[in-house]
């Protein structure tokens, strides 16, 4: 597995200091357990962090212990459910099951064959996840091979990250493990490519602006 699109720079430092959201972090952690290069940057910057500190010195506390480390938290923005990067299995397939990588396989209660497939139409379907932080929404996506997703803009931030199949976006591809970061600047319609479905996970923190008036006329129903 070669991983060509990998987080940015500007992400994966708001991940290292805990600056994400619960859904954000589901979606750089579970590209990290499949990305050897992203987990070295991380280290890397969690090195320089650590420099940082030691070179500063330390403020008395004011308060007892329990209480100070929940005040530094909720300022840093992390919760108990901060996901740990795992490395990933060496196989992407185990028992003909495409293996998902934790965090994501705790929050899916399993690898794909768990997946309970809700129909988006068009021979697309989701499965959203179920989060303590309402400030995203975080689904798994299934894109028949060879059929495009419709095209949309963004009003917001969208992550999505291939686990099984790929993607074409434009000239560029996407496989397993690569990560597509998108903003309000892109007008895109993903296409699935030939011979497996494209099974994504997706986070978003605004709903997609939809170029055809029936989706945007069902977009409430659809959540998305």
């Amino acid at each position: 597995m070669t991983i060509r699109h990998h987080v940015s720079d500007e992400l994966l430092l708001d991940y290292a200091t805990g600056a994400l959201s619960e859904g954000w972090r589901i979606a750089v952690a579970t590209h990290l357990a499949l990305c050897p290069q992203g987990r070295r940057r991380l280290s890397l910057m969690e090195m320089a962090g650590g420099v940082l500190v030691r070179e500063h010195p330390p403020e008395p506390l004011r308060s007892n212990d329990d209480e100070a480390w929940i005040s530094i938290k909720k300022r840093l923005g992390v919760s108990e459910m901060q996901p740990a990067v795992l490395q990933a299995d060496d196989l992407a397939v185990r028992g003909g099951a495409v293996v998902l990588p934790e965090p994501l396989r705790s929050y899916v209660g399993g690898d794909l064959e768990s997946v309970k497939w809700r129909p988006l139409g068009r021979g697309a379907y989701h499965m959203p996840i179920e989060l303590e932080d309402e400030s995203t929404k975080v689904r798994l996506l299934r894109i028949p091979a060879g059929k495009p997703v419709p095209e949309h803009g963004h009003r917001g931030r969208e992550l999505t990250l291939v686990l099984s199949g790929s993607f074409h976006d434009g000239e560029a591809l996407f496989a397993r493990g690569d990560l597509e970061e998108a903003d309000e600047t892109l007008q895109h319609q993903p296409v699935a490519t030939e011979g497996e479905d494209c099974i994504c996970l997706a986070v978003t923190d605004a709903p997609l602006k939809f170029r055809s008036w029936l989706l945007r006329a069902i977009q409430p129903i659809l959540g998305i």
